[in-house]
This record gives C-alpha cells, sequence and structure tokens, in this order.
C-alpha cells in the first residue's frame, strides 16, 4: 500500500505489478511464481464443491496466452487514464480495470488483491491524488455477493451489472472509511481524557473493544468478557465498569445478566 500510494501517478507496468506480488506473497513456499505470471499447464480454475463432482465457475486464459492478455491490459490501463486519448470515467475505468484483471487471472494467487491496487491506482490517478478507501473491507463483508457478480459477468460481454455493482460498493466502501476515520479519532480523543484516570485492567478492556472495529462487540460487552478479558474478578468487574460508566466512556443498557456495555463515541465527538 506505500509503495501504491507513493506512486500512483506511474504508469502501470508489469515489474511494478510483480513488485506488488512479491511484496504480497512474501515468506510463500508453496507457489511456484513469485514475482512472475504463471507459467504451469494445468488450467487455471475457480472450482467449489466436492472432489468427485466439482462446479467450475470460471476458467482462466491458459499460461500461454497470460503474458500476451496482460500486455493488452497494461496498455488498455494506460491509455485511459486521465489526460490520454482514450480517457474513461474514473468509476468506469476503476470497475473495469478490476474486472479485467482478474479475468485474466495472471498470477498463481493474490490476484483479487492486486486487482483491488489496481482500482486504487486508477482512482488516485484520475482524482490527482492517493485515496484512501476501505473497499476490500467493503467486499470482505459481503464476498458471497462479490463473487456471484464476478462469476456472472464473465458469463457475457455486457458488464453493466458488474460496474453496477462496483460503484455501490465503492460508496459504501467511502462512507465506511468517513465512519472509521471519525471512530479513529474519537478513539484518541477517550484515551486522551482518561490519561490517568483508570486502571491497567479498564485500559486492556477499552482497547480490547475498539480493537472490534465500528461495529463494537456484537450486542454489546457483558461483564463475563470484561472478566474473560482483564482476569478481574466478578465484584471488581463491576465496579470497574461502573467506573466507566460514571467517566462517560461506556453507555449501559439492560440490567442484572442482561446488562450490556458500549463505548460512548457520541460523547467525545
Amino acid at each position: 500500500m506505500s509503495d501504491l500510494y507513493g506512486n500512483y501517478e506511474n504508469s502501470l507496468t508489469h515489474n511494478e505489478l510483480f513488485g506488488w506480488h512479491r511484496m504480497l506473497m512474501n515468506g510463500r513456499s508453496d507457489l511456484s511464481y513469485i514475482g512472475n505470471y504463471r507459467n504451469d499447464d494445468d488450467p487455471m480454475q475457480i472450482v467449489s464443491g466436492r472432489l468427485d463432482r466439482p462446479k467450475i465457475h470460471f476458467e482462466a486464459p491458459p499460461s500461454r496466452m497470460v503474458q500476451k492478455e496482460m500486455d493488452r491490459f497494461v496498455t488498455w490501463f494506460n491509455s485511459t487514464a486521465k489526460g490520454e486519448k482514450n480517457v474513461l470515467p474514473p468509476l468506469v475505468r476503476a470497475g473495469i480495470a478490476h474486472l479485467y484483471f482478474v479475468t485474466i487471472h495472471p498470477f498463481e494467487d493474490g490476484n483479487g488483491r492486486i486487482a483491488r491496487a489496481l482500482v486504487i491506482k486508477s482512482l488516485s490517478q484520475s482524482l490527482g491524488k492517493p485515496l484512501f478507501t476501505s473497499f476490500s473491507t467493503v467486499i470482505h463483508k459481503g464476498k458471497k455477493d462479490y463473487y456471484n457478480v464476478l462469476e456472472a459477468s464473465n458469463k457475457t460481454n455486457d458488464i453493466t451489472n458488474w460496474l453496477i455493482y462496483f460503484s455501490k460498493t465503492l460508496i459504501s466502501a467511502q462512507n465506511y472509511t468517513q465512519q472509521l476515520i471519525e471512530f479513529l479519532i474519537t478513539k484518541a480523543k477517550l484515551f486522551e481524557s482518561l490519561k490517568g484516570k483508570i486502571n491497567s485492567r479498564q485500559e486492556k478492556v477499552l482497547i480490547r473493544i475498539f480493537k472490534e472495529g465500528v461495529e463494537g462487540f456484537k450486542g454489546g460487552l457483558s461483564a463475563e468478557n470484561y472478566i474473560s478479558i482483564s482476569g478481574a474478578t466478578r465484584p471488581t468487574a463491576t465496579r470497574d465498569l461502573n467506573d466507566l460508566v460514571a467517566k462517560n466512556a461506556l453507555i449501559k443498557t439492560g440490567e442484572l445478566k442482561g446488562s450490556r456495555y458500549h463505548l460512548n463515541l457520541k460523547f467525545f465527538c
């Protein structure tokens, strides 16, 4: 990501893609081709189901065609950038780039991640500045829809539905990114306000809640969660939680065994 943000303006090259692949696959010993396009005789297939009755969702071009297809892809990508003769609207170019790349499936592994890096490079070039987005996070949350649309879009030259899905997903990613930024700023404010006012158990639990991200603990934090995370006894956990509520770090809902605790983010906005 650092390389991507620092060099987004540069024209795309095979060597840039190879470099990304080497960084992503660093430490892998199960791959034959790291930092290079696949070059084996076996078909590159996306398969699910039983071994004796596999369902083939997609088969990429054979390895002997990959270099030629990637030459075409790199040429297309660079010729459709802002300021070039074949410039495309930002969302259209980024969406096509993603689908085009994963359809070729040039690497043995990591194609989805590199496709999403290409999306960021494409949009950053259109904006004229690095784009910070949670595109991969949002796709991961709706992974089933993502693969279904990809599969459907590989069976026809009409990719309208893919571009609609892609655009909606990217807008959702930007909304999520905005929430995440606000969340991190609020986190900093909360810990600054509580500096020197809470014990190590309370700090450990707050850090653990923040680790869950914008959504927080599903259903809220329980006393049992607090005990498990901090190692406190039940009476100590009760005192600690009540103290965090009194200090406006947490909001309590429910009573007795149904008591649940949530971050009081609005207080620090």
